[in-house]
């Protein structure tokens, strides 16, 4: 089978047909809404989803795999609303991944779908680029996410304001996987396998501000410890996260619909984001170098950018209204007390609605 051809078969459009098993199931690790679920209509056949829970009482956050999650829904983080919108919510505090503070209700792309003989951080469960020497060992060179949202959302309050993560939800991205294999193979020779992010894409409202801004940040690609490994923003619509003003009319208010597309073709990372009586904005940045999103060298970033990593989407809400009290970047000390009506009565979560999430191969840009 070609490279393309196997592609293909990993993705898949959105499907609409119920399925019996998942509009019929009553089995408690469910935890579904009586009628249906997100992968009703919305094909989640390659996605895994990280829950804001610890409803089995192991100590680590539930995660729902790619067989689970096609009858599972959550009447409170992740349900089909009245719209048939698919609904990601996450309250400020609540159980977090080992490695993060914030909190998130978020769908992983997993290439493998129900075949776990592949592993998680395996090439085969990722993409990559097409400049890897060993791309031929991903399950992907290169791949698309269009997605259609609104946030509905924010954290209304945070302890340091002044952060720039507060009051913003990142609702789509590519993270790299974090392999210490990687890690080790290549260090001194480019350090990839570190878990950076060459993209996510950011809504922040700050609570006296009619509208927010949409941004998205590329994050150097470099190790833990480099002082430089930063997140470097790039406006949409209204202003980036280290501007405070209010965005005016050239922001986009809660509930208003926008779109994006992410395409990363062969090098190329391809971006696209639309919306209702607004601007279209693009974006090129080539991922295998350390040029940066306006043509310009980037002396700081690596300078073989994201070329040796796997990669994967994420999409829905991931909260970077962080409750951590401490005076590093992303800690924002947003308040929540853990229950769930009491932090959504003092607005202290955010809420995302998906009315598109589509995954695909890549396409080559049109001239």
């Amino acid at each position: 089978m070609n490279k393309i051809s196997k592609s293909k078969t990993l993705f898949a459009s959105i499907s609409i047909a119920c399925l019996v098993a998942a509009c019929n199931s009553t089995s408690p690790e469910n935890k579904q809404l009586s009628g249906p679920v997100p992968a009703d209509k919305f094909d989640l056949s390659h996605w895994k989803i990280t829950m804001p829970l610890d409803e089995d009482n192991n100590s680590k956050i539930d995660e729902i795999d790619v067989k689970d999650i096609q009858t599972y829904s959550h009447p409170d983080f992740f349900y089909l609303d009245e719209n048939g919108h698919m609904v990601f919510t996450v309250p400020n505090k609540a159980t977090t991944t080992s490695g993060s503070s914030n909190t998130r209700s978020e769908l992983r792309q997993m290439f493998r779908g129900l075949n776990t003989k592949i592993g998680t951080h395996d090439p085969g469960n990722n993409f990559t680029l097409a400049v890897n020497p060993i791309a031929n060992k991903y399950a992907a060179v290169g791949g698309k996410m269009e997605a259609t949202l609104k946030v509905n959302a924010v954290s209304l309050r945070a302890g340091y304001p002044e952060k720039r993560p507060a009051y913003s939800v990142v609702v789509g991205q590519i993270h790299a996987d974090k392999n210490k294999k990687l890690q080790q193979a290549t260090k001194g020779k480019g350090d990839f396998g570190w878990g950076n992010e060459p993209i996510k894409i950011y809504y922040k409202k700050w609570p006296n501000h009619d509208k927010g801004s949409v941004f998205w940040n590329y994050e150097r690609n470099l190790t833990k410890d480099d002082p430089n490994r930063t997140d470097i923003a790039y406006p949409v619509w209204g202003n980036v996260w280290t501007d405070p003003a209010d965005p005016g009319a050239e922001g986009i208010s809660l509930g208003e619909e926008f779109s994006y597309v992410i395409n990363v073709h062969e090098n190329i990372m391809y971006l696209t984001f639309t919306a209702e009586g607004h601007p279209e904005v693009k974006y090129e940045i080539n991922l295998a170098n350390n040029v940066d999103a306006y043509g310009k060298p980037d002396p700081l970033d690596n300078p073989w950018g994201y070329a040796y990593d796997g990669n994967y989407f994420k999409a829905g809400a991931y909260n970077q209204c962080s409750t951590k009290d401490d005076k590093a970047f992303w800690y924002t000390a947003c308040p929540g007390t853990g229950i769930w009506a009491t932090d959504k009565a003092n607005g202290d979560y955010t809420s995302v609605a998906f009315s598109k999430l589509v995954i695909s191969e890549s396409t080559p840009p049109k001239k």
